[in-house]
């Protein structure tokens, strides 16, 4: 098939689900494209990179690597972080000639224009969403998810379009009204090529930086910002841990903003009697040494898609205890906090540093077998493909 993605939110360098699913669609055989944003109006969520002026070089090395082809197309401006293409994207669309298109985050203003113009008429289309209940809280929500109902909805549901839930909550159906015979549950994954235990990088990552083979390593990798916490983190990383000697090291892999929030983030960091090794925001492909080399991975606030990555490389997972965090560490492959509450943060942080050495086996074994059983992006990348046939096949119908 020829495959047409449609995601204001591709970033060669970052591990979104675009990226994975993308390279496993074109190793099954497919010609796939990527449409997303021209260089010079990036998404919003990558203006923390210092990368982005050789952002069409990294192109060509993702498409070297995978096959996949990139095509950037003109943006007139962003409204509530949502991309405004020109008029050239459903122009060069039309010119591909798709089989299947696939419309990432049925929210987006191209997805909608999308439905608008009618063209899932012309071609079989899926959508997804990667929306949260709990993260919908734009003040215009409301008055956006009417129009949506009133809309989209209708022709979604009219002409069988499902919209796939990357995440195990019904934000989907609760507030876009999508039913649930048109919104299958296909989760966010690892690519386990590049995310699996590695002792030789571990004792070499370790050996660099001057850890030694007892510390205890909590990494955290992402950004430090008011929605995913850097506060708590910081305020998590400069407190005393009992751990009977035994010394708490925190590799932060990430930047911060250039902000008040941020400034205080940096403030409290360099505060720290704990020892905090810094590293900038990595490329996706440069981060599996830095989980390879843990033995906790903690996330301050919200969801993660690094959860999946930090599992895969068998590592035991901390995190905020918010509903879909709590299904993920149900497995014995973690423990949740109190939202919000740093000192509790802690608490579960030690925990895992006090574990004997076959207690903490158990759970980095969960961990790993939790991810690696169901979801590897090759998996989850054929449950797309099968997907998207059957939609081509309807509409031969």
């Amino acid at each position: 098939m020829r495959i047409v993605h449609i995601d204001e939110t591709f970033h060669p360098s970052f591990g979104y689900q675009i990226n994975s699913l993308a390279k496993y669609q074109q190793i099954e055989g497919n010609e796939v494209f990527i449409l997303t944003t021209d260089e010079k109006h990036l998404h919003p969520a990558f203006l923390f990179s210092s990368d982005n002026e050789h952002i069409l070089e990294f192109d060509k090395q993702y498409e070297q690597s995978t096959g996949v082809k990139i095509i950037r197309v003109p943006v007139k401006r962003y409204i509530s972080n949502r991309a405004v293409f020109s008029g050239e994207l459903f122009k060069i669309l039309e010119s591909l000639k798709p089989d299947v298109v696939m419309l990432h985050q049925i929210e987006t203003y191209a997805s909608l224009l999308y439905m608008m113009k009618g063209l899932y008429k012309k071609y079989p289309t899926v959508a997804d969403s990667h929306m949260l209940r709990m993260a919908s809280q734009n003040k215009f929500a409301k008055i956006f998810n009417a129009v949506f109902r009133m809309t989209v909805r209708k022709r979604l549901v009219r002409n069988n379009i499902p919209v796939v839930r990357t995440q195990d909550d019904d934000y989907v159906n609760k507030v876009l009204g999508v039913p649930e015979n048109l919104s299958p549950f296909i989760s966010f994954g690892s690519d386990l090529t590049l995310f699996h235990p590695d002792e030789e990088v571990k004792k070499k990552f370790r050996k660099e930086n001057g850890i030694s083979d007892e510390d205890f390593v909590v990494v955290y990798t992402g950004k430090m910002d008011f929605d995913k916490g850097g506060q708590i983190l910081a305020d998590a990383a400069g407190k005393t841990y009992n751990t009977n000697g035994r010394q708490v090291v925190f590799v932060i892999v990430g930047n911060t903003y250039k902000d008040e929030y941020g400034k205080n983030v940096e403030k409290t960091f360099s505060e720290s009697k704990n020892r905090i090794i810094r590293f900038p925001t990595q490329k996706f492909i440069d981060l599996p040494e830095f989980y390879q080399a843990a033995d906790l991975s903690v996330f301050a606030k919200q969801c993660s898609l690094s959860f999946y990555d930090a599992g895969a490389c068998a590592l035991p997972v901390v995190a905020e205890d918010n509903n879909i965090n709590i299904d993920r560490l149900s497995h014995g492959n973690g423990l949740v906090f109190k939202s919000g509450d740093a000192e509790d943060f802690k608490e579960k942080i030690e925990f895992f540093a006090n574990l004997s050495k076959e207690e903490y086996l158990e759970y980095a074994e969960n961990s790993k077998e939790f991810i690696c059983n169901s979801y590897g992006y090759d998996k989850i990348a054929k449950e797309y493909t099968e997907l998207m046939k059957k939609q081509t096949e309807n509409k031969k119908r």
